[in-house]
């Protein structure tokens, strides 16, 4: 990930097309969805509109598509002309299911494919293909598709086939577990939309909203710092919460049980444990988190750890408003925040 220093001196580069950073960064476009190398000839966006990458991989994964001006999959002077041949057929049909005999058809051996394209990006050509086939059907449940609508337009007939496919996209089964551990994906159903559950068998370590964006690059991150896979499956976790969302929506849970997990910094730890003292119905500011933990200057820390919080509902981030009365921001839309905290207030 990017650290927030840098991000000027990037966005500086990119205005400038300066090729010296070419393979250092990537930018994607919120406006348009794509992802562009720093010299893209394109009129560049603004600086609030541009998210920066450090590789290619992490902006597919936050479902930026790639810009067809300067192709940053395909750019010559870093990639084999049968890597150039892979990407340009993937655009020309990203929602193709590829088989063996597609590669035949381009005169081309699957496993050096695969093995070129590994070794480019760090992961099969079929992982790409099914990242984007995936993104795309993101985008459209972001737009307010149905899931059904993007589950076929994805390439998936059934819904546990479109789910299955999600969650291969968060990792693969390894072929040798040093340790035997892994963590386990579920999509859960609920009354504000499907949501993503990751645990292994002791706490939870992710609860989100299908459709935030950039929850592909958030499954990455947990997959890197756990140095475990990912994988379809439930287990204790996921089953009680499963059970508690069904209840919290109810109306009839206020307080969470299901045991957690929290990967961040100390400060960030101790701002989720202060967000989950805040009562159901009730709202604190960004400024009275900081001075209740004892730092009252670090309001703006405050809601950057308020929006690197991975577990969506449980620690109720969705009660942290700014002090003036806003709403402030919510990963999951500022929609389902205030329907959240109206949802609180009638139970109480």
């Amino acid at each position: 990930m990017i650290k927030a220093e840098y991000k000027q001196e990037y966005y500086q580069a990119l205005i400038e097309k300066k090729t010296e950073y070419e393979g250092l960064f990537y930018v994607g476009v919120k406006t348009t969805g794509v992802f562009c190398r720093p010299t893209c000839p394109a009129r560049k966006p603004k600086y609030e509109n541009c998210e920066f990458f450090e590789t290619a991989k992490e902006a597919l994964l936050a479902s930026f598509r790639p810009c067809k001006r300067c192709r940053p999959l395909s750019h010559p002077n870093h990639v084999s002309e049968v890597v150039q041949m892979l990407v340009e057929s993937i655009e020309e049909n990203p929602e193709k299911r590829w088989r063996e005999r597609d590669f035949q058809e381009l005169s081309m051996d699957a496993s050096t494919a695969r093995r070129q394209f590994k070794k480019r990006f760090g992961m099969t050509f079929v992982e790409y293909a099914r990242a984007r086939r995936m993104g795309i059907a993101m985008k459209q449940i972001r737009e307010g598709d149905n899931v059904i609508d993007a589950q076929l337009s994805a390439g998936y007939e059934s819904s546990s086939g479109f789910r299955d496919a999600f969650s291969r996209v968060m990792g693969s089964a390894p072929s040798q577990l040093g340790n035997g551990h892994v963590l386990k994906a579920a999509w859960l159903d609920t009354r504000l939309g499907p949501m993503v559950a990751i645990s292994d068998d002791e706490a939870l370590y992710l609860l989100e909203f299908v459709d935030r964006r950039g929850l592909e690059r958030e499954i990455e991150k947990l997959r890197q710092r756990t140095k475990t896979a990912i994988i379809p499956g439930s287990a204790d976790p996921i089953r009680s919460i499963e059970h508690e969302l069904n209840q919290y929506f109810d109306g009839e849970l206020k307080e969470f049980k299901t045991p957690v997990h929290y990967l961040g910094s100390p400060f960030q730890k101790s701002v989720w444990d202060e967000l989950r003292k805040i009562p159901a119905g009730e709202t604190r500011s960004y400024s009275e988190i900081a001075a209740i933990i004892g730092k009252p200057s670090a309001f703006r820390a405050v809601a950057r750890a308020n929006g690197m919080n991975q577990l969506a509902i449980i620690v109720p981030c969705h009660r942290v408003i700014n002090s003036n009365g806003g709403l402030g921001g919510y990963g999951g839309g500022l929609t389902r925040k205030q329907w959240l905290m109206n949802h609180e207030k009638q139970g109480n």
